[in-house]
């Protein structure tokens, strides 16, 4: 899939961060692109801006993934726009962290429904019109978190190591369908979810534009080849 141009994509959670340096990349190649935030005026605005950026074009679409049929209304809504999906990056994602005992279940289950759930729901509404692209990639933004637990991370660590059975699964019953499914696990991103900080203290961390690197250069992978797990660190981890 090295040639993007009339490709369509669906990035999740891509107003900011991990999601938006994706979509952007996507755009910048060529391709077609959802870009969706819980918030339709945030999806808007950074769809009219990373459209600005060409020659691809993009289109915004309020998508709370925890919601089953607010996910598949924004694939079909894409469907109908672009008249086809090639590209699934479900990148959404929140964490909590803290002691077992001190968390709230409401907090444990949103944590699942947005890093797991909301997951499920985006690939299933995606697979039939995937499945026609002959073609086709689903990217799932996992963590090395996905592997490493860590006090205080229950929630986050069951949802990133259930994403990596999930995927795994998903990527062994549609490799015939033509569809490659790819699981990126990053650890320190400079993003507003690992806390920022202020100045050159976020420089040694990986920056959300490497990650949209990574999956353009999987898109150019020949279509007998499969990358399924890209594990991604600070070269120069923070002392």
């Amino acid at each position: 899939m090295a040639d993007l141009k009339g490709k369509v994509a669906v990035v999740t959670g891509s107003t900011k961060g991990i999601g938006r340096a994706i979509a952007e990349a996507l755009v910048r190649a060529g391709c077609n692109v959802a870009v969706s935030s819980r918030h339709a005026d945030d999806a808007e605005k950074t769809a009219q801006e990373l459209t600005a950026t060409g020659p691809g074009r993009a289109i915004g679409r309020a998508c709370d993934v925890q919601d089953e049929a607010q996910c598949t209304d924004m694939i079909a809504e894409t469907v109908l726009a672009f008249g086809r999906l090639d590209i699934l990056v479900n990148n959404a994602g929140i964490g909590a962290f803290g002691p077992v005992a001190d968390m709230e279940p409401q907090t444990w289950r949103n944590v699942l429904r947005t890093n797991l759930d909301g997951v499920f729901y985006c690939t299933h509404a995606a697979l039939p019109h995937l499945k026609r692209a002959k073609g086709a990639w689903i990217f799932n933004i996992a963590s090395l978190a996905g592997k490493n637990p860590f006090p205080g991370g229950a929630a986050y660590n069951a949802s990133k190591f259930g994403l990596v059975g999930f995927s795994e699964a998903l990527m062994q019953e549609v490799r015939q369908d033509d569809i490659r499914v790819s699981y990126i696990m990053p650890g320190s991103v400079a993003t507003e979810f690992s806390h920022p900080q202020s100045g050159s203290g976020d420089a040694w961390k990986i920056q959300p534009e490497d990650i949209g690197q990574i999956v353009m250069d999987l898109l150019t992978m020949p279509p007998r080849t499969l990358p399924s797990r890209v594990e991604v660190r600070p070269s120069k981890p923070g002392k």
